[in-house]
């Protein structure tokens, strides 16, 4: 078992490859930079990273999940938070819940400050995740391996629109 501890001087930040970066956005309006933590200190229920976000950037599009609930311990840095139909401001020692549901509990950290944000997020861990993305209208079916299985190959990533699905017969 790993070391059930890590100092967060010690994270790794990673930055999202092109093929995961959204066209068109990684210079614009997002900034995708986070470090693992759970699987460093041996989690397996709960995913734990960093999460560092440039000002005036956002780390993902406005999103709602149907089966994994968030939590964010903003750390450093300022902005806002874009939750349902509603705006907050966040600061250093702000806890956000990010529950399962529909359109009302979409989410979106923004750092609206002139420093980097760092926030740690927590999330539960489910083997399949339905999310839906209410600005673009789309959603996204994710399936991730076991923890234990270091071979990623096995992940399924599916988005698409509602009224753009075949029907459940068709090609049969």
């Amino acid at each position: 078992m790993n070391r059930p501890i890590l100092n967060i001087a010690d994270v790794q930040l990673q930055t999202a490859e092109p093929s995961q970066a959204p066209k068109g956005k990684t210079a614009g309006n997002y900034d995708i930079r986070w470090g693992e933590i759970a699987s460093r200190i041996g989690a397996h229920k709960l995913g734990y990273n960093l999460t560092v976000v440039a000002p005036g950037k956002r780390n993902c599009p406005f999103h709602n999940h149907h089966v994994e609930e968030e939590m964010f311990l903003i750390l450093e840095g300022e902005g806002e938070l874009r939750f349902g139909a509603k705006h907050y401001p966040i600061k250093p020692g702000d806890i956000i819940a990010c529950p399962t549901g529909g359109p009302e509990t979409a989410h979106q950290i923004i750092n609206t400050g002139t420093a980097e944000m760092r926030y740690l997020a927590v999330s539960t861990l489910a083997a399949v995740e339905i999310c839906e993305y209410p600005d673009s209208g789309k959603f996204g079916v994710y399936q991730e391996p076991p923890p234990d299985k270091d071979d990623k190959t096995q992940r399924f990533r599916f988005l698409s629109r509602p009224g753009e699905s075949l029907d459940y017969w068709d090609g049969e």
